[in-house]
């Protein structure tokens, strides 16, 4: 069984920044992807980033382009996303999410990953 634990969530003020991590236990391969996700009060989950195993390919959402960069190191068998800038929009409990194997992959949907973290909850005060 794999699990997903994400942390490094918490309270900031507006511009400020955090760094979620995603630490994997229970699986003994590198994931083909990994991708975070958020969702906010009230709002549907919304894909924010994802990552390649390889770490060269990294996918975006509009909205936290310049903003945010996921990384990985698969010796720590870990994925990291640092949010710069933080704005009180981006309050939302985030989700990272594995993609096991490899074969076509379209990073900002959701029922592409196979296994969920439990979340982390970000909130940015104005």
């Amino acid at each position: 069984q794999v699990h997903l634990v994400e942390s490094g969530g918490g309270l900031v003020q507006a511009g400020g920044s955090l760094r979620l991590s995603c630490a994997a236990s229970g699986r003994t391969f590198i994931s083909y992807a990994t991708g975070w996700f958020r969702q906010a009060p009230g709002k549907e989950r919304e894909f924010v980033a994802a990552i390649r195993w390889s770490g060269i390919s990294t996918y975006y959402a509009d909205s936290v382009k310049g903003r945010f960069t996921i990384s990985r190191d698969n010796a720590e068998r870990t994925v990291y996303l640092q949010m710069n800038s933080l704005q009180p929009e981006d309050t939302a409990v985030y989700y990272c999410a594995d993609k096991r194997y490899g074969g076509s992959w379209y990073p900002y949907a959701d029922e592409e990953y196979d296994y969920w973290g439990q979340g982390t909850q970000v909130t940015v005060s104005s």
